[in-house]
């Protein structure tokens, strides 16, 4: 029997928002920088490795995954299948996979990368849109995602068929498969040749990979248009860009920026202990508490100035900032933007830090 090698890790994916005022180049730095430089991917080579949507108001579900459409032929009305945005990268991110694997399922070389671009995701309902596709989003250090869901017959026959899966049927089922570099095969056999890729035939079960990178766009001036619960915004990466370009000042906590465990758990316990203290100001308390998973480790100044900080400014003290005006020890005048806020990162960790003190 063949024994089959799983795939080796690929370049870390990108799970990030970026989010700032209205025309501060977020799209821009998304397709002229992120996209050819940390994911190499070159879209006058290579387009069909980024997939590009916005959302608005009447986006759904069916938009991103895939939905039936009614075609009217004389008197007659038939239904296509159109792949949504979402499942047309993902079948491609394995496509790309497939593409470096030999007949014996040993890969040969490194998969290329796929971008799913999402500008403005909160001008749409972003939990309604991903679904459980949502639970995809959390992902392993390998980058695969840490949990797969199951998908439609007609979502998972679509999938195959976008990646090149020639499907033999009889009597309205699937009998065998077919994939470049592999032969005609059944369910089992055709499963074992490809279970570097996840996917469990039968139960329809998918997952992300890591060469598929989901970046998005958000405008802070529009971030009630559509609520985004906490949970969905933990499973992203976040960066602000500001309207004047400019950067906050580099940390002077941890160790070149980094939080270690200990210090990462003293700083939760103590920030938590601080938001507990303010619930008379807080809608839904429970929700705004933060868990050590937060951020995974390594925990950066990066995440904490972009990721922690936009969640205490956006979800916990969205109402009311004079808890953190009296926190860091400014004026009202002085926390006006995030932008401000963001700058007196290292103030606020190390007072956060003093509180138990």
């Amino acid at each position: 029997m063949v024994a089959y090698q799983m795939s080796a890790v690929m370049n870390k994916p990108i799970q990030k928002i970026f989010f700032g005022s209205p025309g501060t180049g977020k799209s821009h730095r998304i397709v002229y920088e992120i996209i050819p430089n940390h994911l190499d991917i070159l879209e006058s080579t290579n387009p069909e490795n980024i997939i590009k949507t916005v959302f608005h108001p009447e986006y759904t579900y069916g938009d991103f995954m895939g939905k039936l459409v009614p075609i009217t032929r004389k008197e007659r009305v038939e239904y296509k299948y159109y792949e949504g945005h979402f499942l047309k990268a993902l079948s491609r991110a394995y496509k790309n996979i497939v593409d470096v694997h030999d007949k014996n399922g040993v890969q040969m070389s490194e998969a290329n990368n796929v971008a799913l671009v999402i500008d403005e995701i909160n001008r749409g309902n972003s939990s309604a849109i991903f679904g459980t596709v949502f639970q995809l989003l959390d992902r392993d250090e390998n980058g695969w995602s840490s949990y797969g869901i199951n998908i439609t017959e007609l979502e998972f026959k679509s999938l195959l068929e976008l990646m090149k899966v020639e499907l033999y049927e009889k009597d309205g089922k699937i009998e065998k498969y077919e994939l470049h570099p592999f032969n005609a095969v059944t369910i089992k056999t055709f499963e074992e040749k490809i279970r570097f890729l996840k996917i469990d035939l039968e139960s329809r079960t998918i997952r992300i990979p890591p060469n598929l990178s989901i970046l998005a766009t958000m405008n802070t001036s529009d971030n009630s248009i559509y609520f985004m619960d906490s949970a969905f915004k933990r499973r992203w990466d976040w960066e602000f860009v500001n309207w004047d370009n400019s950067k906050p000042v580099k940390a002077t906590y941890g160790k070149e920026g980094e939080l270690d465990e200990q210090e990462w758990k003293k700083l939760i316990t103590n920030l938590n202990n601080f938001i507990k203290s303010h619930h008379a100001s807080i809608r839904g308390i429970e929700d705004k508490q933060i868990g050590y998973y937060f951020i995974k480790q390594p925990v950066t100044a990066e995440q904490i100035q972009n990721k922690l900080m936009f969640f205490l400014w956006d979800s916990v003290f969205n109402r009311d900032k004079k808890p953190l005006v009296d926190l860091l020890k400014v004026t009202k005048d002085n926390l006006v933007t995030f932008g401000d806020f963001t700058k007196l990162h290292n103030t606020l960790i190390k007072n956060i830090m003093n509180l138990a003190d």
